[in-house]
């Protein structure tokens, strides 16, 4: 066996350190945009926030009070659907693309089987920068890297390495920090925890009750600090997750797998519960993008969830 020396034993370590840092990656003011947002716009300020691995039935059975409130005042679906493979990746593309995985092609679910470092279709942060607005998104796994496309993004971070996660402790000591500082137009915010203890502990058991108690109890803290940054009841927020679980796992077709909440609250809001509406997860993008004013790309398969918003869909009509 080959024994290295110091020297090379230091790049070594230099060079897995280095790979394992936190991903940063912003933008600069001018680039991809364009001088002005939206005359049209809904809302110029929305907040989507993901929660890995909740199970619409998790937030009763836990009484999350953030979720419950959100839930109580807003709009919102428990019965809407991910996609399959019900992975998180593929999820959360799906989510921020507005397309199924047959169309965006992302249905590897880590840094190892990544088939490219950076997706080069259009997302709704690519959209949304493209027509003025600002973006930002605290990604908490490493496998968001692909995302975290140059040009599309004014700010964001993701943690390093293979198999990087942050908490949700973490990923909102981040977002407090900036909403301290900066105003996005578009802030999206990923929130690990249930996932993790689902499949340590498995979903539904005490341990994953805790960590949604943890997701949730971020959540209260980021609608604190949006209402602080962008001032109570001029923003949108959307939370949803990217699939659900059962036993250890998730992936596949079962209903515990696809099942996710969908919940918009705030800004233009119409609320109670969105009964026959079958909300799919890439249907989030082109809602967002609605709001924003921005007209979807033509080759995005989602549609907007108007019956969240009835009077601003009314008002738009009009």
């Amino acid at each position: 066996m080959r024994v290295l020396g110091p020297v090379a034993a230091v790049a070594v370590l230099t060079s897995m350190l280095g790979a394992c840092a936190p991903r940063y990656v912003m933008s600069r003011a001018d680039e991809g945009r364009r001088a002005l947002t939206p005359a049209a716009s809904l809302t110029t300020n929305v907040v989507l926030v993901s929660i890995d691995g909740l199970r619409p039935d998790a937030i009763a059975r836990f009484a999350a009070p953030t979720l419950q409130r959100l839930i109580r005042e807003g709009s919102y679906s428990l019965s809407a659907r991910t996609i399959i493979p019900s992975s998180t990746l593929p999820s959360h593309t799906s989510m921020l693309s507005g397309e199924p995985p047959e169309q965006h092609g992302v249905f590897w679910n880590n840094v190892l089987s990544a088939k490219t470092d950076v997706v080069e279709f259009s997302t709704v942060f690519s959209v949304a920068r493209a027509h003025g607005y600002r973006t930002a998104a605290f990604f908490s796994k490493a496998k968001f890297g692909a995302l975290q496309r140059p040009g599309t993004l004014d700010y964001s971070q993701a943690p390093g390495g293979w198999f990087g996660r942050w908490s949700s402790e973490r990923t909102m000591g981040d977002v407090r920090g900036y909403l301290s500082k900066e105003r996005p137009n578009l802030l999206f915010v990923h929130l690990s925890d249930p996932d993790r203890a689902g499949h340590s502990s498995g979903w539904m058991s005490g341990a994953y009750g805790r960590a949604v108690h943890d997701a949730d109890a971020a959540l209260g803290a980021l609608v604190v600090a949006a209402d602080a940054a962008y001032g109570q009841g001029n923003y949108s927020l959307l939370v949803t997750a990217d699939h659900g679980g059962h036993a250890y796992g998730h992936g596949t077709s079962d209903p515990q797998d696809v099942t996710i909440p969908w919940i918009a609250w705030g800004r233009g809001v119409s609320a109670g519960m969105l009964k026959d509406v079958a909300i799919e997860t890439y249907d989030t993008a082109p809602t967002i993008l609605w709001l924003l004013g921005v007209q979807e790309p033509q080759e995005w398969d989602g549609s907007p969830v108007l019956e969240a918003f009835q009077a601003l869909a009314a008002a738009a009509t009009d």
